[in-house]
């Protein structure tokens, strides 16, 4: 097997309603450090910025109704790796002001391995976001 630096090529995300998956991520995204990629009539993706590796995020319009629900079989949260404590509080910033429902607040998660800070909180469409610094950088 060769040695990749990054194992996830990307991560495909049906969504409810694909216009305004892309109006939502579209603003979202480049807080976490992703580029719009893609666009097409079918699906909307982005790309980490500045030509660094990492995995994209495809957006495609789901085919059956439904809501996304954490607890079911299936994806549980997407987390994006930011660079500093700063980002974090950032993105917490912007969700609040998106009228996002915030799940916790930016703060140090004991549980995890250290240093661990994080914020999650819920997009429109209920799918749960995490934002985390897990270097010690303010």
């Amino acid at each position: 097997m060769r040695h990749h630096e990054v194992v996830i090529s990307h991560i495909g995300v049906n969504v409810p309603d694909l216009e305004e998956a892309r109006a939502y991520y579209g603003k979202l995204m480049p807080l976490l450090g992703f580029e719009e990629f893609v666009v097409t009539d079918g699906h909307c993706s982005y790309q980490p910025t500045r030509g660094e590796q990492g995995a994209h995020l495809y957006l495609y319009p789901a085919l059956l109704a439904g809501e996304f629900a954490a607890g079911r079989p299936g994806l549980q949260h997407l987390a994006f790796l930011v660079e500093s404590r700063a980002a974090v509080r950032a993105v917490h910033d912007h969700v609040v002001r998106m009228g996002c429902e915030v799940i916790h607040e930016p703060r140090n998660f004991a549980e995890y391995p250290s240093p661990y800070y994080a914020t999650f909180w819920l997009d429109p469409f209920g799918m749960t976001l995490e934002a985390v610094c897990t270097v010690d950088r303010p």
